[in-house]
């Protein structure tokens, strides 16, 4: 069956096709088997004359190639003799393809009525008198292709032809509306704007360009566009030298100015750049899609506003900043609002210095600094933090601040913050804006929430909403149950910029005086940490922990050097009302202000226990390293008489307790508290894992305040061998415990864990099960969740915690059902059939579980006593002496066997050496296939094509077919180092097998 387009039975007609484009369009379609009407004037390029001539050779060159057409040499104006010529001569028609045109350029201030007159007849009036004598028949029909002929000088506009690219935009016009029309009867309509050589063109561009514009690059986006296998319709395409590229509208996204409120030229000029911002650009295909906007305008209410806010945008408005702080940062504005006036108080301290390890806080206040410094470094940029907010900070006057604490901030952390509008309010001539901001961790916990209310001056009036009265928090009528006075600095002002809040108001004595101050003024936020302070310091120990959140109103200037009055009352355990005034003038600087307290200290959601999850292995852990320091101590005997020391370390995060005493003797490595240490060490357990691998110095560690050492400091010199540590002696100890995680893995608070450690060691006891049963099982159980596998599908089988890479069938249950299933107090087809127990792909096979209810108890109690066993350092230690078993070990034996006996095995490997370097346990094993007998030996010299590593698990699932060489490669699992192309092989050793 031929692929070539066709036309056989089709009737085309193409105008202006007595040479240039129109000659090569009836070439082709009459080569495929279209009978063709070839219309042609006959004129000149300015469309004077007339002439049979040019039509007449075209038929005669395709009658002599074997194809049919007729000539006709009407103008284009009488199209409907055009269609008639078709008619007569083939009785039908099919395709239209308006090509003719001829040009009259001339610039526009020089272009006469006829110029413009003669183009728009021909080109515009042509197509339409052909296309519309053409309609009814393909209507008839059912079927119909018509193809207008465009230019770039009607797409783009071209000097000297003001005509031509009116006339030729038209036809664009209505093509996209013939196209619309014509869709119901079959009938596709789309345009060209091509560049080719033509009578048109030879005037206008140079000759070399001309020569490689052939027509004959033009025809085939006919050949396809006019074809019945074509859905194509009402597109426009340019066509040229090879290239052939689709067009599309495109259009900004714009600015909607809300109706239901005046709008002005003047409005328009300041959006400007944002309707012409092609950022998001939009790319509307019909009428409808056009006006989609403008209904969506049309059908908003305009929540109001004017030049400096515009509430529709506004309040459709997020934007999202990210930013981070460290210790430093944290210290510099406790400084910034007054904290450690006495540099000996420890608890103030706390505040300022981070090497206080856990007792360095951060003060609660700080969780509007990194908010606020995000929204000072847009304005340094000349940028709203919110879109619809035009207002500069000469309009601004802070009015109100609200923080709320959702977990005790970190000495150092990376945030997120969310800006929102959460009000305006038209206190004309002026406004309020309220401000929402939430903070979030890596993690996405909310770390902290702010609002600030900011009046803008002068920026009200547009007759909206006053707002809210507003809380009125006056202080009870009685002493205040405390008063703390404390004066600021005269440099405190320069000392909290340093924080970040840059303006110049606070810091330059001209400034200062142009906005009618004295001298620079304190920052409110200033302010706002001292009285934050005095409530800790007052009512919570000066332990912020427990601080909840704080409001306030700014009511008054300070300056620097002034003293500051807190007088707080007491209102409930949680909830103290506060007021501040400046000693000096006894003017109220804060008002309004309420500081409330969490009756427990929050936690945060990551540091909350969670449900036990099958562990992922992220690196070494503290016991690991422990046993590791064991086997060293094994191979390096008198390590104790030595040393003479015994060494404790309290690792914290998680919490644990391990102890080194090389006192006397070999030395022994003890999990707990030794009885009489000489020296300990105290440091986060990621800490020491670092300075254990190398990772971190020791030195660094106790400078940074990172470890704690007391008793004999000196003595912890003596630990450099920990830096030393082999590598192999962690892998080893990493190896054990991988190994023993199937037969004994960790207790954990469901149970499930300790049944599947009982059903590997019912496979130890019952051998040769997985060659009875061949399923691979997965089972998923929820709450908490974890997943298992039971790989029964050959040899003994085994038992895991994870994933099958592809598993027969699959369980999915509660834990607490599996648990119910395993002891034999819930039946499985109960559970199945009673929706508590979803199974899927091979259904049938889940029948052969039946084994699980017929686990012998003693293997449970083992289990059990295993995995309560795991944890301890000794067992951990003794452990680790023994190398774990090698599953691949058989297999590759069986191999040798194979191989001696037959000399064609691996016949595609011939001539090269492979290495196989296994770990878990560590084994190397080389395939020599350079000889006329292959062969496998362990441990075996000689330089290899291809060194493969890999551990001794994923090699025993390859040979079993159970992992493929390529998922392997892909995930990191497999190493080849030399020639990676031989690495597909490794799948034929599994085939002998």
């Amino acid at each position: 069956m031929s692929s070539e387009l066709r036309y056989d039975g089709k009737v085309a007609i193409i105008t202006g096709a007595g040479n240039g484009l129109g000659r090569q369009h009836a070439l082709m379609f009459a080569a495929r088997g279209a009978r063709v009407v070839v219309n042609d004037l006959g004129g000149g390029i300015h469309g004077e004359g007339k002439s049979s001539a040019a039509a007449d050779k075209v038929v005669e060159e395709i009658r002599a190639a074997g194809g049919e057409a007729v000539a006709n040499y009407d103008s284009v104006e009488d199209g409907d003799r055009i269609v008639q010529t078709a008619l007569d001569a083939f009785g039908t028609l099919d395709i239209v393809v308006n090509n003719a045109g001829i040009l009259r350029d001339s610039s526009f201030h020089k272009m006469t009525q006829a110029d413009w007159d003669l183009i728009v007849r021909v080109h515009l009036h042509g197509a339409f008198r052909v296309s519309h004598a053409a309609w009814p028949i393909l209507r008839d029909k059912g079927y119909g292709r018509i193809i207008m002929t465009t230019s770039a000088a009607g797409i783009y506009g071209n000097f000297g032809q003001a005509n031509y690219s009116a006339a030729k935009l038209a036809l664009v016009g209505l093509a996209n509306t013939l196209a619309q029309e014509g869709r119901a009867k079959n009938i596709h309509v789309n345009t060209i704007a091509p560049i080719a050589g033509s009578r048109l063109t030879e005037t206008v561009l140079p000759p070399e360009l001309i020569a490689a514009l052939k027509p004959e690059y033009v025809s085939p986006l006919l050949g396809w566009l006019c074809h019945e296998d074509c859905k194509e319709s009402g597109s426009l395409f340019e066509v040229g030298a090879g290239y052939i590229g689709k067009l599309r509208w495109e259009r900004s996204k714009g600015r909607s100015l809300p109706l239901g409120r005046p709008f002005s030229a003047e409005d328009v000029a300041r959006h400007w750049a944002q309707i012409g911002d092609f950022t998001d650009a939009e790319h509307p295909g019909n009428i409808n899609e056009s006006m989609a906007p403008l209904l969506a305008n049309m059908n908003s209410k305009s929540l109001g506003g004017n030049e400096f806010i515009d509430l529709d945008q506004a309040m459709n408005s997020e934007t999202v900043i990210d930013s981070q702080y460290d210790q430093r940062d944290v210290a510099l504005y406790a400084l910034g609002v007054g904290a450690a006036p006495d540099p000996l108080d420890d608890q103030e301290l706390s505040y300022v210095y981070e090497l206080k390890g856990d007792r360095f806080q951060v003060l609660p206040t700080y969780a509007v600094m990194p908010a606020s410094n995000a929204m000072l470094a847009l304005a340094k940029e000349g940028k709203q933090v919110l879109k619809g907010l035009n207002f500069g900070f000469e309009r601004l006057l802070h009015g109100e601040q609200y923080t709320e604490i959702k977990q005790p901030l970190k000495g150092q952390d990376q945030l997120r913050h969310s800006f929102r509008l959460k009000a305006a309010y038209d206190k004309a001539p002026h406004a309020v804006v309220v401000i929402a901001v939430t903070s979030r961790n890596q993690a996405g916990e909310e770390v902290a929430y702010n609002e600030t209310t900011m009046f803008v001056r002068g920026a009200g009036g547009w007759g909206g909403d006053r707002g809210p009265a507003g809380e009125t928090l006056e202080p009870p009528a009685r002493e205040p149950d405390a008063v703390i006075e404390e004066r600021t600095d005269a440099n405190q002002a320069l000392l909290y910029r340093l924080s970040g809040d840059w303006n110049p108001l606070h810091a330059d004595p001209a400034f200062a005086k142009a906005f009618g101050f004295d001298k620079p003024i304190l920052h409110g936020l200033c302010t706002y940490g001292y009285v934050a302070r005095h409530v800790i310091k007052a009512f919570l120990g000066n332990d912020a922990r427990r601080f909840k959140s704080i409001r306030v109103r700014f009511a008054d200037n300070v300056f620097p050097g002034q003293t500051l009055v807190t007088r707080m009352w007491r209102e409930s355990a949680t909830r103290v009302i506060v007021e501040t005034r400046v000693k000096e003038n006894d003017k109220i600087v804060i008002k309004n202000a309420a500081v409330e307290f969490y009756e427990q200290i929050p936690v945060a959601a990551s540091a909350k226990p969670a449900a036990a999850q099958p562990p992922a292995d992220a690196g070494p852990s503290a016991g690991e390293l422990f046993g590791a320091i064991a086997l060293h101590l094994q191979q390096h005997k008198g390590l104790g008489e030595q040393i003479k020391t015994v060494f404790q370390f309290r690792l914290k995060s998680p919490d644990s307790d391990w102890y080194l005493d090389l006192k006397s003797g070999d030395g022994a490595v003890q999990q707990g508290l030794a009885a009489q240490a000489d020296v300990t060490l105290e440091l986060a357990d990621a800490d020491f894992i670092a300075m254990a691998t190398g990772k971190a110095d020791p030195n660094k560690l106790y400078f940074g305040g990172k470890m704690k050492v007391s008793g004999n400091v000196m003595a912890s010199q003596k630990l450099g061998f920990l830096q030393k540590l082999d590598p192999k002696l962690l892998q080893q100890t990493r190896g054990t415990r991988a190994a023993a995680a199937e037969a004994a893995p960790p207790a954990d608070a469901s149970g499930s864990a300790t049944i599947f450690a009982a059903i590997g060691l019912h496979l130890q006891a019952h051998p040769g099960m997985g060659a009875q049963i061949k399923t691979v099982f997965q089972f998923q159980l929820k709450q908490p969740d974890s997943s298992w596998v039971i790989d029964l599908k050959s040899g003994d089988g085994r038992v895991f915690a994870g994933v099958a890479e592809q598993a027969d069938v699959k369980l999915e249950m509660a834990d607490e059902d599996f648990l119910a299933m395993a002891s034999g107090k819930a039946d499985p087809n109960k559970l199945y059939f009673g929706g508590k127990m979803k199974v899927s792909g091979n259904v049938m096979a889940s029948q052969k579980l039946g084994f699980l209810q017929k686990l012998d108890p003693k293997l449970l109690q083992q289990a059990r006593g295993t995995a309560a066993a795991a944890p301890r350092a000794p067992a951990a230690a003794a452990s680790a002496l023994s190398p774990a078993a090698s599953r691949s070990a058989a297999l590759l034996e069986r191999l040798q066997q194979k191989l001696a006996q037959d000399s064609t095995a691996l016949a595609a490997l011939k001539g090269k050496l492979l290495r196989l370097n296994l770990r878990e346990p560590e084994a190397s094993w080389l395939l020599d296939c350079s000889g006329a007998q292959p062969s496998l030996k362990a441990q075996a010299p000689g330089q290899a094509d291809a060194v493969f590593g890999i551990r001794d698990e994923d090699l025993y699932a390859l040979l079993q077919r159970q992992a493929p060489v390529r998922s392997l490669y892909q995930q990191g699992r497999l190493r080849v180092d030399g020639d990676v192309r031989l690495a597909p092989q490794l799948a034929l050793l599994a085939e002998l097998l």
